[in-house]
């Protein structure tokens, strides 16, 4: 069943991805037609802006769930699989930039190369110290206490326990050790969104604006193709399997 917060969410979701395609457009129209590098940090700055509009609203929504967020409704099957922690994995921009100096859609010099590298060693440090939080989030629900109550709660379920302690007592102890567990997954999911958007901070920082509309460009059309081949995918059994590897090379640039 979803929820309220669910329902709300994919809402904004769709009408997101539809203006994000819009974005799109524009920006391939507006690398084609070469116009001033003004116009191009507007247009930069716009979709900026678009993204953070996402995180805000997402974290808005995720204090009052954030179980929907882990388990997203408004995605294909193939966007969950290619989640990381409620969203892209930032290591991800580094293959588009990859792709663009591969195919010579932008040439950068040798100390924008130095400064992406440095950035994509710091992002996968990051990356993994989000994970290890993660991880420690997981452990935790088999902690002494939780299975304490959990031995306790099958105990009354089976009458064993009728004067020592009420099951009221004890839904509300579960209560607090839930209520433990999800603000830890809303403070992993709010450090996993913060290290996706220092990631595209600082590519974008390196790149000039030219080079930063084609990058967008890509990171744009990534998303929203791999949406619309999981829609396919979820709404056509028996398809072909899609081949993710190939995205970066063959079909953004």
């Amino acid at each position: 069943m979803t929820s309220p917060v669910g329902e709300r969410f994919s809402e904004f979701f769709d009408k997101w991805i539809c203006q994000l395609d819009g974005y799109l457009q524009q920006l391939v129209r507006v690398s084609r037609e070469g116009l001033s590098e003004s116009e191009h940090q507007t247009l930069v700055s716009k979709l900026t802006a678009h993204y953070k509009e996402y995180y805000t609203v997402k974290w808005a929504a995720a204090h009052e769930d954030v179980l929907v967020f882990y388990c997203p409704v408004w995605l294909s099957k193939l966007e969950n699989a290619c989640s990381w922690l409620t969203g892209w994995k930032p290591s991800m921009l580094f293959g588009v930039v990859e792709s663009m100096r591969r195919k010579s859609v932008a040439e950068l010099t040798e100390e924008q190369a130095r400064k992406i590298e440095q950035l994509r060693v710091k992002i996968k440090l990051e990356e993994e110290k989000v994970e290890r939080e993660m991880e420690r989030q997981q452990v935790a629900m088999a902690d002494r206490k939780v299975v304490e109550l959990v031995r306790t709660a099958r105990r009354i379920r089976n009458e064993e326990l009728v004067v020592v302690v009420g099951n009221h007592q004890v839904e509300g102890l579960v209560e607090v050790a839930l209520k433990g567990v999800l603000a830890g997954l809303e403070r992993v999911m709010k450090a996993a969104d913060c290290v996706r958007l220092k990631a595209l901070k600082g590519v974008l920082d390196v790149l000039n604006p030219s080079q930063s509309l084609d990058f967008l460009a890509g990171i744009c059309m990534l998303q929203i193709q791999i949406r619309k081949w999981g829609q396919n995918r979820d709404n056509q059994k028996g398809s072909n399997p899609i081949i993710l590897g190939e995205l970066h090379n063959n079909v953004i640039f």
